[in-house]
Parts: structure tokens; sequence; C-alpha cells
């Protein structure tokens, strides 16, 4: 109870500093408004989340209508930020990687929708399901290959192998879902296109990205590279404001791009065109519309999120931007970098935000919908509704309904239970527990309090609506916001019986680490609550850990779950040397002895 009144203070200090109110009304035209607005909401998001330097760019169709930057490129140096400042921009790289290989589908050097390994013989992956489809170039850009998110060994590392390699180091992986079951993000997919590229396009990608794409864009001080770019204009990048170094990357398709926030407006602007840039023809019309259309439809686990050719084409919670048309918007994030870019087609607006400090995942998000909103009612009059919050039905939760939610749930956020608490519902999730409020929708929202006396305000999580639905069998948790619906989870048993499992708990380090980056201090097998968890702490995060539920498939393999409890990736434990390892992403884990 002694640092009761610090965390008080801390909180309380901290409402002190108010965000800068939001315009009541934008008139048409008036961007000098939103420019106004958005560099002070930039400065206190800056100052409150510690970041040092951050970019933006907002573009009307073919014009840059704002470009500056503010805090510091190089703080100890003091060189500014500013609209030329080139930033890691992590997966946003992931759009021109899919551009350059629509490009070749023009040129008639690629079908995507042909197996991969017509155009990757190297190409091979286990699967557990028999019956599974082979693996396209379309599914990859769509992220429904059911491919792992990243192959960890020799991800980031101080001298990092080609990324052509990939297709030779997963051999012996297993795919986490079989294609097109439900969307599964993966960096290895796209890194897998870019051997594509190179190889359909017979230069290597670095080069034919600078040729074909980066160069007729006008993008002059952009590149592809494993690491940070030597140009006098790279941020230096900041793990909160404290200077470090990014690792280089080995998957350079899916997240090596450098770029500033000038340069990624004229990809903007190309899209806006139709596939023109100045004199230049990038992407024919409809590749561009074909790109932007949903691709995943016919997936019933993935509801109405959709998905384009490399854009993501849904939004939930705070992000949302109604009546606008189609929203295409992705994120990128390295270790120090954040970056994130939206665009609204039908009115040929969009935003990019980047930034040079761990700290501003959150904040890049925030400042580029806030900054398009005010923009689209600059040129549309649209403006965006406030939305009350939703008002908690005080009537007693039915038994049925009780029922229905109690139990054990694999997680986008990890391993989560809901259980009673007083007459109502709790949400036990990432080391918190919430209570379960629901609301005159219908919806169950999280709801968190210090102590039992002092609420805390959630955000996004505590904005998006939960409810439970049937599918397939499935008892699955739906995240909610307006029409928007998004998987977040199924509800899962524990294993009759661990068996040998019992034996491996305890603590591994990584035996081949190498020159990796090391991204996690303590890993541990542990069981709780009848459940296996690998347990990772995490090296930059001050001391935070992740657990992810580890269900055994058969005495020697185990699948960590997603969101599903039948998909995720796989860890192996084999003998070598007279000792038992446990194979994970191309790392090789033994057990410390105690």
């Amino acid at each position: 109870m002694k640092r009761l009144p610090t965390i008080l203070t801390i909180i309380i200090l901290a409402g002190c500093a108010a965000a800068p109110p939001r315009p009541a009304s934008v008139a048409r035209d008036d961007y000098i408004s939103t420019k106004a607005y958005i560099t002070k909401l930039i400065q206190y998001e800056m100052d409150k989340n510690k970041v040092s330097g951050l970019s933006i760019a907002l573009v009307d169709d073919q014009r840059i209508v704002w470009a500056e930057g503010f805090g510091y490129a190089d703080q100890e140096c003091k060189i500014p930020a500013t609209a030329e400042t080139i930033y890691r921009i992590g997966s946003i790289s992931k759009l021109f990687t899919d551009t350059a290989a629509m490009q070749l589908v023009e040129q008639g050097r690629l079908d995507i929708d042909q197996p991969l390994r017509n155009y990757l013989p190297g190409f091979a992956i286990k699967t557990c399901c028999p019956s599974a489809t082979e693996i396209t170039p379309r599914q990859l850009m769509s992220h429904h290959s059911g491919l792992p998110r990243d192959h960890l060994k020799g991800f980031m590392t101080a001298t990092p192998a080609p990324f052509t390699e990939l297709a030779g180091d997963i051999h012996d992986d297993y795919a986490a879902y079989p294609p097109n079951r439900v969307f599964s993000y993966s960096n290895l997919g796209i890194s897998l296109l870019g051997s594509v590229i190179q190889n359909q396009s017979g230069m290597p990608f670095a080069e034919y990205m600078r040729q074909s794409v980066l160069i007729p864009l006008g993008m002059s001080n952009s590149s592809f590279d494993t690491g940070l770019s030597s140009s006098a204009l790279m941020a230096k990048g900041y793990l909160g404001r404290k200077a470090a170094i990014d690792p280089s990357l080995r998957d350079v398709p899916a997240g090596g791009l450098n770029s500033s926030v000038n340069d990624v407006s004229h990809f903007m602007s190309m899209v806006f065109a139709d596939g023109m840039s100045g004199n230049h023809q990038i992407l024919k019309a409809d590749s561009i519309a074909e790109m932007l259309r949903p691709q995943n439809t016919d997936v019933p686990l993935d509801f109405n999120f959709h998905v384009g050719l490399g854009w993501m084409l849904s939004t939930i919670g705070k992000s949302t931007i109604e009546n606008a048309g189609l929203v295409a918007h992705h994120a990128g994030g390295t270790i120090l970098f954040h970056s994130q870019i939206y665009m609204l087609p039908e009115h040929k607006l969009g935003v990019v935000v980047l930034s040079n400090s761990s700290t501003s995942g959150q904040v890049v998000d925030h400042i580029a919908t806030e900054a398009l909103s005010l923009a689209l009612e600059a040129k549309s009059g649209i403006r965006q509704q406030e939305h009350n919050n939703i008002q908690p039905d005080i009537k007693p939760l039915p038994v049925e309904t009780v029922g229905e939610y109690i139990g054990d749930y694999t997680t986008l956020a990890g391993f989560a239970r809901i259980r009673t608490c007083g007459n109502g519902l709790c949400a036990d999730v990432a080391d918190h527990s919430f209570n379960l409020v629901r609301g005159s929708d219908g919806l169950f929202r999280l709801d968190y309090s210090l102590l039992g006396i002092l609420h805390i305000d959630l955000g996004t999580i505590g904005y998006v609506g939960l409810t439970r639905r049937t599918l397939d069998d499935r008892d699955l948790l739906i995240a909610k916001t307006g029409t928007q619906e998004i998987l977040v989870g199924q509800r899962i048993e524990p294993p009759s019986n661990l068996g040998s499992w019992k034996f491996r708990l305890g603590d591994y380090e990584v035996i081949n680490l190498d020159d990796d980056h090391k991204f996690a201090e303590r890993i541990r097998l542990i069981e709780d609550r009848g459940y296996l968890f690998l347990e990772a702490t995490l090296a930059e995060s001050s001391g935070r850990k992740v657990r992810v539920t580890l269900m055994p498939k058969s005495d020697n393999e185990g699948i960590l779950l997603g969101p599903l409890s039948d998909g995720g990736e796989t860890v192996r434990f084999v003998t070598a040397g007279g000792e038992e390892r446990a194979l994970f992403s191309g790392y090789q884990l033994r057990k410390i002895a105690r």
C-alpha cells in the first residue's frame, strides 16, 4: 500500500495536461484550422508519450497540402525533424512490394492465382491439414496463406542473411493455418513474395524496386535496405527519448523501406491518379482497383473484416472514419520506429505519419486519423459524429447469459478467462482483471478501476464491444463497433493429460542465437490453471511478460495458439546430442538445469 500515493500522483498529474480541444467545426477548404489543431495535438502527444521526432504529410489528390516535422531527427545534435527526414517505415513497405508484384502481373510475368511453388521452386512447408490447398501469391498479399507470422531466426541481426534463403529455411516448419482459413498476418509471406519478384524480374529485389517503383514515383530519397539509410537525412532511433540502434532486418520486402513523408505522399497521389505519377504509369487503373478490392469476403471466420492486396480495409474503435467510403490503411513498426498511412480513395485524401520513437505506436495512429477526419470535413463537409459512451444496462445478467460467456479463451491478446464476480462477469487477461459491463446495446465492454476506487480510461479497448457467436461448432468472441466485426478469440478447454509435457516445465535458453537481436530476457514453459504457457519476458519493455497458450498435439509437438483453438505456430521437441531441444521458428532452445 506504500506505493498507492505515488501511483495516484502520477495519474492525477497526467490528467493536468489536457489534450487540445478539437475544433467545433471546420469550414470548407479550411486546411489551416486542421493544421493548427493537429500541430497542437502532435505537441501534446509527443510530450505525453516521450516521442523524440515525428513528421506528417497531408495529401489532397496531387497536392501536398501540409508537410512538416516536429521534435528531432537527432536529439543529441539538435537536428530537427522535417518533411524530408527519413524514417524506417516498417510494414508500410508491404504496399510497395505488392505494387511491384502487380507490375509483374501486368507484364505477364506473374499470375497471383497460380501456386507459389511455380515461381519459387525451393518453397515447401509442412501442414497439419492434409486437404489444404496450395498457397498462391494472392494469398501472400492478402495475408490468407496460413504461413507463420515470422521465421524469427535471423529476422533482426547485425549481419542478416539474404531474405531469398527463407524458402529453404522453412522446409521443416509448419503452416499456422490452411490457406483461406482466417486472416493471419505474415511478414514471412511478403518476404517470399519479394523472392518471387526477384526471380520473375531477373533483378535484385532492391534494384528492381528502385528502378521500377521508387524512381518513377519521384521517391528519390527512399530505398529498400536491411538497416538504416546512410543518408544525412536519416533519423536516429530512440527507445523513448534514449538514443538506441535498430537492428538490421532480413525481411526487406516486408519492412525494409526507408522513406520520408514527402516521398510516401507521391505514392498516395499515384493511387488517387489511378496509377499515374507524373508521366509514369506505375500501375494500370484496374490493378489499383484490385489492390483496393476486398479479397476475403468468402472467408466466414473473417466476418466483415476486409483486406485488399496489401491494404487493410477495415477499422475498429476510435480509428474508424465513418461515412467516407473505403478507408485504406496500413501501420508499420520496428523496435524504435512507428508509422501509419490512411487513405480515403473516394475523396482522394491521404495522410502519413512517421516517428523515430519506440513509444509512438498509438501516437501515429491517433494523429493520422484525427488529421484525416478534419481534412475530410474541410474538403467534403462530412463531419465525424461524437460517440457518446454506451450507458450500462443496469438489469441483472440472466443466468443463461452468464453461462454462455464464462470459460477460457485463446485471444489476440493472449489467454483470457471470463468468470463470475459478484452479480456480473469479469475477464482476466494480460495480467489484469477487468469488469465486463453489458451496455444498452447488448455488447460487453471492459471496465477497469485501480484498486476498485479510481476508474481508468482504457481508450480504444474500452470503446470496443464484445459479443459471442457460434460458427462451425466454434464458440467465438467477436469485437464490434457499429457494424464492424472482427474475430477476437475462441473458447478452449484445458488438455486432458499433459503427459510428458510436465517434465519440460522450466526455463529455456536459445542456443543458436548467434548475433540475432535478443527479443526476450527470459523464456519459460509453465503450467497454470491446467494449461501450458510459453512465457517470454521482453527485452525492450521493462520486464513486460507475454504469455501464449501452448496446446499439445502429440508427445513432441504443440501449437502456440492464436485466436483459434486449432491453429498457430508449432513448437517441436527433438533429441539431439543426447539432450532434448525445443525447435521454434528457426531457433533451438535448451532447458536450463536448476
